[in-house]
């Protein structure tokens, strides 16, 4: 089908709603720290996703409220969650051993930049001042068999963070396959970026902006 085109740019509540949909059912998925985490709010019980946390818990579910908070019983963002029938425990090791075995189906990760042929920066702008935390981040991109990106297209500058090449350290090579944004979802393919639909703007002004060559969604 050609790039859908919708007429208002995204919340951030109904982007996660976007990924928490296009995530296949029964997939075991990893959510980041950032803007990620609001994905647990909007997968439905028939999807059947098991949600893995790199602090030792599979079977999270959507962040806690009021009095379904447990203080001890929090994801890799510190955010209260609830747990689901069925959910386990594990030692961090174990945890990491699942995110580098390749036993996670996507992960959602926040990014600074995002090359055109998938590489990801996510971990540090390179600012002297700035605290090196790559955290699990490098693991899970290299170990999922999906990385999504959910970030804002672009910067504070007016740049956009969707580049040619990363300027920023890398957290993995190739690995992102889909950049989902407030302004549009683009998927990564070995014949470049397409755009698969755009909230509030068209692939000719994107165009204008990203300094990289847009393809429209393929038809049929």
């Amino acid at each position: 089908m050609s790039t859908q085109e919708k007429s208002t740019r995204l919340g951030r509540e109904e982007l996660a709603a976007l990924v928490a949909a296009d995530i296949k059912a029964g997939s075991f998925v990893n959510l980041g720290i950032g803007q990620p985490t609001l994905v647990s709010n909007y997968l439905r019980p028939e999807q059947a996703v098991t949600l893995h946390t790199e602090n030792g818990m599979l079977g999270m579910g959507p962040e806690a409220h009021g009095d379904d908070i447990d203080e001890d019983l929090i994801n890799a963002g510190k955010i209260p969650v609830t747990e689901l029938p069925g959910a386990s425990y594990f030692h961090h090791a174990d945890s990491f051993a699942m995110m580098r075995g390749g036993h996670l189906d996507v992960c959602v990760l926040g990014a600074f930049q995002v090359s055109a042929t998938g590489d990801l920066a996510n971990w540090h702008t390179g600012a002297a001042d700035a605290i090196p935390a790559v955290g699990g981040a490098m693991d899970l991109a290299t170990g999922a068999k999906e990385v999504y990106v959910m970030m804002s297209l672009f910067a504070k500058d007016g740049t956009s963070k969707l580049v040619e090449a990363c300027t920023y350290p890398l957290t993995g090579v190739g690995c992102v396959t889909r950049i989902y944004t407030n302004d549009a979802v683009f998927l990564i393919t070995p014949d470049g970026v397409r755009v698969r639909e755009t909230f509030g703007t068209t692939v000719a002004e994107l165009q204008e902006r990203i300094p990289v060559p847009l393809e429209p969604a393929l038809l049929g």
